[in-house]
């Protein structure tokens, strides 16, 4: 029973200091879930991100599901998942019931334009650090340019690319180690 109220009240920080999405949750979930409690490694947790890139639904409840499913199963799941959603469905309610007010407010609009900005800067530091746990070798590198330019320039379902990807790692694999494939 600890380990449930361990799971909820980490992903309740995380959930409580998440802002602009789900990957927004990865150096929080790096600090609180690696670091601090060692519940993965942070190998682990980049796997985690790749699998839910590939589920429909929230990157962030997803993640926690996941997490929450690995320490305790279902019920650890469910916990992990609650504990993440609930500090932004309340707040979510609180802003939903003052909203008329707050979006004609030029701070309110200023703040949010520096929220925003804080988000990318941390967004930013994410990528650089994913990079240098990822892109290990020409091949990673090759998948991993490959991948920005298809997002970029062709309209290729997200779901489609991070398939691809995972074939092409499996392929240069093989190449990596002679094998034809």
């Amino acid at each position: 029973m600890k380990e449930l109220w361990d799971l909820f009240v980490s992903f309740l920080k995380v959930g409580s200091l998440m802002f602009g999405g789900g990957l927004s949750m990865l150096p929080l979930l790096i600090r609180e879930i690696v670091t601090k409690k060692k519940w993965v490694t942070e190998d682990e947790l980049l796997d985690y991100y790749a699998i839910v890139q590939c589920t429909p639904g929230i990157i962030a409840v997803n993640t926690a599901t996941f997490i929450g499913y690995k320490r305790k199963g279902i019920p650890g799941g469910i916990i992990a998942a609650l504990g993440a959603v609930l500090p932004s469905l309340l707040i979510i309610l609180l802003i939903a019931s003052a909203l008329s007010g707050l979006m004609d407010n030029h701070y309110v609009l200023y703040a949010l334009g520096g929220i925003r900005a804080a988000v990318c800067a941390l967004l930013v530091n994410t990528i650089i650090n994913m990079a240098k746990k990822s892109i290990l070798d020409g091949y990673t590198m090759i998948i991993a340019l490959v991948t920005i330019g298809t997002l970029f320039f062709l309209p290729v379902p997200l779901l489609v690319v991070i398939i691809a990807s995972g074939f092409a790692g499996v392929i240069l694999f093989k190449v990596k180690q002679g094998v034809k494939p």
